[in-house]
């Protein structure tokens, strides 16, 4: 599942005519370092996104030539590390280094995420942190996570959505280190985006608020989950805080431009097709690691389509946790 982004490259990106540059003598010869998570084209080459330009496509991102990626098998999603030189084109990936942290040959011949092995979960996430705490002590009673767990959250407006994303990402970091959380949210607000990097310094944010345009939304959702995949193929567990489903579904239907056969509440029948492949790919496997995903979903908002989502992703999964605004009024 390719990120939706040939365009995204723009024409200053097309081949870059970099494939020679240092035998071209436009390179400097001190090198650099660099890292970023690669997105490759259609055409073979890619480009290493930047964490600290919330992985949106600037000129400044690093150039990786089709021979690199061949050589190396690089897929999207991949955190990569290596020299760099900067030439008159921008930069440039000479060596690489690693891979998602471990030498490049951990990557080679590893078995796709897609032909692994599913089964179901089988070791527990605990979620409970300190005794005053009571939300995730309620989840561990009431709805236990395990690792590969595909779960979703149902939650009318204030009813404390975004506290409880926060205490669990904190009892996932808190609890288990050997877990790799990556917080995705789409179509957020800035400041809540803002928060969540300072709150979860442990977690690794994936964003795209609403003040980006739908392009944004779609790409880094996708990106995200192929992120999780490469680290899953390389046995490691990943957790992923997904906020909301509903916003990401809302974004890829209107990415699809109403090409397609329009159900009731203006869902094409096409969007649909990639957050249910994002969202089920949580799952534990056999071989390698697992992917765990637990997403809000948004209901009561005044939306037919909201409702219409809710009902596309109810029952997909395989843990549901409904909050009740009027438990929630109470404080309880």
């Amino acid at each position: 599942m390719p990120p939706q982004n040939e365009r995204g490259f723009r024409d200053r990106d097309r081949d870059r005519d970099r494939y020679g540059s240092s035998q071209n003598g436009d390179l400097q010869r001190e090198p650099e370092f660099g890292e970023g998570v690669i997105e490759i084209s259609g055409k073979g080459f890619g480009f290493l996104r930047d964490a600290k330009r919330n992985f949106v496509q600037t000129p400044q991102d690093i150039f990786v030539t089709p021979e690199i990626v061949r050589r190396f098998g690089l897929r999207d999603g991949m955190w990569i590390q290596g020299e760099t030189r900067r030439g008159n084109r921008g930069p440039q990936l000479m060596r690489l280094n690693k891979i998602n942290d471990d030498e490049p040959t951990k990557y080679q011949g590893l078995t796709p995420f897609e032909e692994l092995t599913t089964i179901n979960p089988n070791k527990r996430i605990k979620l409970e942190t300190v005794p005053e705490r009571y939300t995730t002590r309620v989840m561990d009673l009431m709805t236990p996570l395990g690792m590969g767990q595909r779960g979703l959250i149902v939650a009318p407006p204030r009813t404390g959505k975004t506290t409880l994303l926060h205490h669990i990402a904190d009892a996932v970091t808190k609890n288990h280190p050997e877990m790799k959380l990556i917080i995705l949210l789409v179509d957020e607000r800035p400041e809540e985006v803002t928060d969540f990097r300072r709150s979860c310094p442990g977690a690794e944010i994936m964003a795209s608020s609403n003040d980006s345009d739908i392009k944004s939304h779609t790409r880094i959702a996708q990106l995200a989950a192929e992120r999780a995949k490469r680290m899953v193929e390389a046995g490691k567990h990943v957790f992923i805080l997904l906020d909301s489903i509903t916003r990401t579904a809302r974004a890829f239907n209107n990415a699809t431009g109403g090409g397609g056969r329009t159900m009731s509440g203006g869902i094409d029948a096409r969007a649909m097709e990639i957050p249910r492949k994002i969202f089920a790919a949580a799952r534990n496997t056999e071989e390698a690691g697992s992917l765990t995903i637990v997403a809000t979903a948004l209901i009561e908002t005044g939306s037919r389509m909201d409702e219409l989502i809710f009902q596309e992703f109810k029952g997909t999964g395989n843990m549901e946790l409904v909050l009740d605004r009027k438990i929630s009024d109470s404080r309880v």
